[in-house]
């Protein structure tokens, strides 16, 4: 009953951050570097991958994974609880003209997803990427761009998020992602696949 409680107020200040989001056009020539982040979990042990890259080139310019410990359980639309700590460890002191985050932004029931989080934590433009929707999520909150379903995180619109994502995407899906999804998963050294300077 305790845990109804605190998420029902976790919800509640989902809510308030939501008003705090900033939806604004990016235009596409203020971006020269896009980041990306992705947490995997084999247990309570979280790994986490970011991977900056040239815009629109897509050439990997820095990579980096961490791993920690999470103790704070799965929970449909309370995501961001379990996910922050160990996205927040990979981008580091990094601050990429745009993030891409593997989670949902604006396309939450709440309104408030991972990427609107973290947007607003660092301050950057953040787009959300993710693989399926969830219940109940707003109409108009999200588009379809190949395999992606992409949302607003923090300062930036839906449309300029459109067309960053589709200037990304290799094969349906935004290819700084998929590095950091290989790379979280381990299935890509980050050493081998750094550009150099």
């Amino acid at each position: 009953m305790e845990m109804d409680k605190l998420l029902k107020r976790i919800a509640e200040v989902q809510l308030e951050l939501a008003r705090k989001i900033v939806e604004r056009p990016l235009p596409l020539d203020d971006v020269s570097t896009v980041g990306a982040v992705d947490v995997s979990y084999k247990g309570e042990k979280a790994r986490s991958a970011f991977v900056l890259c040239s815009f629109p080139e897509c050439r990997l310019l820095k990579a980096r994974t961490i791993e920690t410990t999470v103790r704070f359980p799965y929970i449909p639309t309370f995501f961001f609880l379990r996910e922050t700590k160990p996205a927040l460890m990979a981008i580091g002191k990094e601050r990429p003209d745009v993030l891409l985050v593997e989670g949902h932004g604006r396309a939450h029931p709440r309104g408030y997803g991972l990427a609107s989080h973290i947007g607003l934590i660092l301050n950057v433009p953040t787009i959300g990427i993710a693989k399926r929707l969830l219940r109940n999520t707003p109409e108009g909150s999200w588009a379809k761009v190949g395999k992606a379903y992409v949302s607003v995180g923090h300062l930036i619109d839906l449309p300029s998020a459109v067309k960053i994502v589709k200037a990304l995407s290799r094969g349906g899906y935004p290819l700084p992602l998929k590095l950091a999804d290989e790379l979280s998963k381990g299935k890509r050294n980050e050493r081998e696949n750094r550009a150099s300077d």
